[in-house]
């Protein structure tokens, strides 16, 4: 088969290890960077040019498409769906996972547990934000954020009153969440592929942090989940559309809460924990849709 990893950087980790599995399984490989893409539409007859030729004869693409140039990339993977090549990542799954308030709706419609949550339209009441996610502490988050940036812990009631206010007044989009006490800083990533668990890790933040991302300092280690965790995690990427995806979890006295659903999980961190080859599974799922 040939194979296309739709990716701006060549040298990632996660790229690189995709591009190494392939190529242990036999297939011929291409790293593409999807902003450098030229889509062509005409009447049953969708293109795409890149570096100075057609990309024709593409058996598969694995999407590895940042939060900041979703637009594009997801136009450039449907462009692919429409030349009858197999995504491992549906273009429209993947907008709806990017999109955090609509994904949180979808997920609350599957019956997945999830944070008591709030959004709201830059309402000036914001005493009953604070007391519809329980009070102080709480979580506020940037639509937009990703990697734990623009995620705020409000200890008080205080200042959350005046973080919530100050990002109105900016007509920045915002969701108040519910504080998870008991998971001390800590979450549950389980990684995904074509309907099974293939892997999970219990991410803990560094000391005096509550965001548990990797990227802000924080460690992961191998877990081996509950049913109710395995279960919930699956629930959250069929309900997302998702044939690979990375479900974030809190553990919580009322079972599993899923903070999020990643559609481009990152490899490094969930190989380390686990010491599994997550990237030859993605490409045996694609082996068994191609």
């Amino acid at each position: 088969m040939k194979i296309v990893i739709l990716s701006r950087n060549a040298k990632l980790y996660s790229t690189r290890r995709l591009c190494e599995a392939a190529k242990e399984k036999g297939h011929d490989t291409m790293v593409v960077d999807h902003l450098k893409c030229i889509i062509e539409i005409e009447k049953k007859k969708p293109k795409i040019y890149y570096n100075g030729a057609y990309l024709d004869d593409i058996d598969a693409i694995i999407p590895r498409i940042g939060a900041s140039v979703t637009f594009y990339g997801t136009a450039v993977v449907r462009q692919f769906e429409m030349m009858k090549v197999f995504s491992a990542v549906e273009s429209q799954a993947l907008i709806r996972s990017r999109d955090k308030l609509r994904s949180l709706q979808v997920l609350s419609r599957a019956g997945v547990g999830l944070p008591k949550t709030v959004f709201t339209n830059y309402t000036k009441n914001v005493e009953h934000v604070i007391e519809s996610v329980g009070g102080a502490p709480l979580v506020l988050k940037l639509l937009e954020g990703t990697q734990g940036l623009g995620v705020v812990l409000a200890e008080t009631q205080n200042a959350a009153t005046s973080v919530i206010e100050a990002f109105n007044g900016l007509k920045a989009r915002v969701i108040a969440q519910q504080f998870i006490k008991e998971s001390a800083g800590a979450d549950i990533r389980a990684f995904i592929v074509d309907g099974v668990v293939v892997g999970a890790m219990k991410r803990q933040g560094k000391e005096g942090e509550f965001r548990s991302n990797l990227h802000r300092g924080g460690t992961a280690s191998f877990i081996e989940l509950t049913d109710e965790e395995e279960n919930t995690a699956l629930k959250a990427a069929r309900a997302m559309g998702l044939g690979v995806a990375g479900v974030d979890m809190l553990q919580s006295l009322n079972g599993p809460l899923v903070l999020e659903v990643n559609s481009s999980p990152g490899l490094e961190g969930i190989e380390a924990a686990t010491k599994k080859d997550i990237a030859k599974e993605i490409i045996k799922y694609i082996e068994r849709n191609v």
